[in-house]
């Protein structure tokens, strides 16, 4: 038998469950709630509202980038080169996390295998919205040299949306920063992916 009460079962005065209920109305655009305009209290702002707070959303996003970094192959060195002292992307506000909870750009570096998929998509989903993916290399991008393979998975936009497609066998340094500066460029214009999952 079970007698543990409940937080409000024993209260005289407790609300009841009809006013406690809450029924948030769908907003669309990947977003559950509805959002409540900070701006939108200052008086004689009516119309501009919205645009002025995306605006200011998308620029304090776009110069704060904390990618989720998913290296599985060669493309991975070169990943972890663009954050050596020679390219140095901290000073770019580009800081990479090893959770995805902390994270919001995965980059995907290497040969995606279908034992991994599912891994990546899980990890995916962890990240918290707005989320972007940079997809590096062409094992990433196509499936590259691997393509005709039974093990590689033919694009990572299979599996996840992506926004960038770095293209390279491995690419370079300079090319992921290019990557990230094509990242900034649309959060700036409030595009979304490229690629949704095909």
């Amino acid at each position: 038998m079970d007698n543990r009460v409940g937080p409000t079962e024993g209260c005289p005065d407790a609300p009841s469950d009809e006013r406690r209920v809450v029924t948030p109305e769908p907003a669309g655009a990947g977003y559950p709630y509805i959002r409540t305009s900070v701006i939108g209290s200052v008086p004689g702002l009516g119309g501009v509202t919205d645009a002025v707070e995306r605006w200011v959303f998308n620029q304090a996003r776009l110069r704060s980038l904390w990618p989720l970094t998913f290296g599985l192959a060669c493309c991975a060195i070169e990943m972890m080169a663009t954050w050596a002292s020679r390219f140095d992307m901290d000073r770019w506000g580009v800081m990479p996390r090893s959770t995805p909870r902390q994270a919001d750009v995965m980059i995907v570096a290497g040969t995606l295998t279908h034992k991994m998929a599912d891994r990546l998509r899980r990890l995916y989903d962890q990240m918290p919205d707005p989320k972007y993916v940079i997809s590096m290399g062409s094992c990433a991008n196509c499936g590259g040299p691997f393509l005709d393979g039974y093990h590689a998975v033919r694009g990572v936009d299979l599996v996840v949306p992506v926004d960038v497609y770095v293209p390279g066998c491995p690419p370079r340094p300079e090319a992921l920063i290019d990557g990230f500066m094509k990242l900034r460029e649309k959060i700036a214009k409030g595009e979304g992916p490229a690629s949704p999952v095909r």
